[in-house]
């Protein structure tokens, strides 16, 4: 494809101003060190539109603008449910999970385990995590990223790889949870703006040169079937998305996991100046994955017209990518660029976080809080590493990115979601339910997976969610907890502020609209 001088003075000028911009707000004042609290939590002074704009840049990257992309091409607009029901499960965050996450001064999502059932349940989980977010999330980050670095420009997969390492080592390093979040703002600014621009000229192409309005309502013309919300069991496609189980069944599982309960988002919030401050920053980010389909969906679906012979449907972002005049191109590339970087940041934070304060810090209890600060950036420096080594070997055979991570982590999320929701809000579960909870999510997942392989795999969550929660409920009143819980939930106002409570009744109804037009 290349890149006309233009578009390389444009890269130039975002890389330049975002690395120039993590270095300046991670500044400290003279004869201050930076403490644990300060690299891994923002010092808790981060204000709402930091926290709503970084869990925008965590979630989306590589794998959603170039996997759902993907999945657009090929299923249509059923794959935005991703992106809408998870609208509706930030403003539950908001209003239920962090009160009591942010009463209780909550470092991290293992902490909260510890505190809740034991140490053992800490660690497991810990361990857990760490695992998935390199040998998963971190790749396919990176080699989303490579392979869209190098359709761009064609630079070579691998210093593509190594590029984006470096760079996001050189940006987020330094100054920690505060470089990335403060800085997150232009990111998702700079998404927004390249994602409407792509789905703007892909349209307008679609529409010869009438408008984008024109090009959609061509295209609906064309495809009707790839703009219905809730397939039918005959859609090839059912497999994927079941159905009303979008609605009411596994989906729901894999979003509360991942939006109440996944270190790499719900540490933005934990961050925060205060409660009311985390809790408009939420409701930001649901606005704003409102918004998400028309960036990441959209393209995949204007590419049906533009490219119906792909080889692989990940190549349909690409493609238009080479349809875009010099200066745009540049735009959308810094967009994908800045998506990639964002994203790989705040999981290498997370990362660097869980191992410094659930595996180290429990191991070396006397530690400093800055020789933390030192170990995490080495732990950093260590996961950027074999996220780049393994990033090919996991990832180069997969045509769908996005289903691949979903289908996989599905295979724990239901019992981390039991585990969680009742160490929340029921006082008699225990170490050994939460334990089994998790050890049946991955067997009972498993053996769906080989006895029952057409079974959708959303179905199948939902399924493993019912059996993990009967499970943790009788073993936890047959083995009842020892430990006392120091967690305080008792007395936690849920209660939220008028503008919460109008913004959350605004977000319910443009989904309600949504799904009864498309439906």
């Amino acid at each position: 494809m290349g890149l006309s001088t233009i578009d390389l003075a444009i890269l130039g000028v975002y890389a330049v101003t975002i690395f120039g911009l993590a270095q300046w707000v991670s500044r400290e004042k003279a004869g201050h060190r930076k403490q644990a609290q300060d690299y891994f939590l923002a010092g808790r002074a981060l204000p709402w539109w930091a926290i709503g704009t970084s869990l925008i840049a965590a979630n989306i990257s590589a794998e959603q603008i170039i996997g759902m992309s993907g999945s657009g091409y090929v299923i249509g607009l059923a794959i935005a449910s991703y992106e809408w029901m998870a609208a509706l499960t930030l403003v539950l965050v908001g209003k239920y999970f962090l009160p009591i996450f942010l009463r209780n001064r909550i470092y991290t999502m293992p902490e909260f385990l510890e505190r809740r059932y034991s140490p053992t349940v800490r660690t497991v989980l810990a361990v857990f995590w760490l695992g998935v977010y390199v040998l998963v999330n971190l790749t396919s980050i990176l080699w989303l990223g490579a392979t869209a670095v190098h359709t761009v420009t064609g630079l070579d997969l691998n210093w593509a790889l190594l590029t984006l390492g470096l760079f996001c080592g050189a940006y987020a390093l330094y100054g920690g949870l505060k470089a990335v979040a403060l800085t997150d703002i232009v990111q998702v600014s700079l998404l927004v703006a390249g994602g409407l621009a792509i789905s703007w000229l892909a349209l307008d192409k679609i529409g010869a040169g009438a408008g984008a309005m024109a090009g959609l309502q061509q295209l609906f013309a064309a495809h009707p079937e790839k703009f219905h919300m809730i397939l039918p069991p005959d859609s090839p496609h059912y497999r994927d998305l079941p159905g009303l189980s979008v609605l009411l069944g596994g989906m729901w599982v894999m979003n509360v996991s991942y939006w109440g309960f996944n270190q790499y988002i719900i540490q933005r919030a934990l961050a925060a100046q205060s409660l009311q401050q985390a809790q408009s920053g939420i409701l930001l980010a649901a606005f704003l994955k409102l918004l998400m389909p028309l960036i990441i969906v959209l393209p995949g679906i204007a590419a049906i017209a533009l490219a119906p012979s792909l080889s692989r449907p990940d190549e349909a972002y690409p493609h238009l990518m080479s349809m875009l005049p010099p200066g745009v191109l540049g735009l959308v590339f810094a967009a994908l660029v800045a998506a990639i970087i964002a994203s790989m940041a705040s999981k290498v934070n997370s990362v660097a976080t869980i191992f410094t304060m659930d595996l180290y810090r429990p191991w070396r209890p006397d530690t400093t809080p800055e020789r933390l600060v030192g170990i995490g950036r080495a732990c950093a420096i260590a996961a950027l590493v074999i996220a780049m080594l393994c990033a090919r070997p996991l990832l180069g055979n997969f045509d769908q990115a996005f289903q691949y991570i979903q289908e996989f982590t599905g295979f724990f999320t239901p019992g981390i979601c039991v585990i969680f929701l009742l160490g929340l809000f029921w006082r008699r579960a225990s170490a050994s339910g939460a334990l089994a909870a998790a050890l049946v999510s991955a067997v009972l997942s498993l053996a769906l997976k080989l006895w029952l392989p057409n079974l959708p795999f959303m179905d199948r969550v939902g399924l493993v969610f019912v059996a993990c929660l009967a499970v943790a409920i009788a073993l936890s009143l047959l083995r009842p907890q020892t430990a006392a819980s120091t967690i305080e939930v008792e007395g936690t106002d849920f209660s939220t502020s008028l503008s919460y409570n109008v913004g959350a009744v605004i977000v319910i109804a443009i989904l309600a609209a949504l799904y009864t037009l498309l439906w």
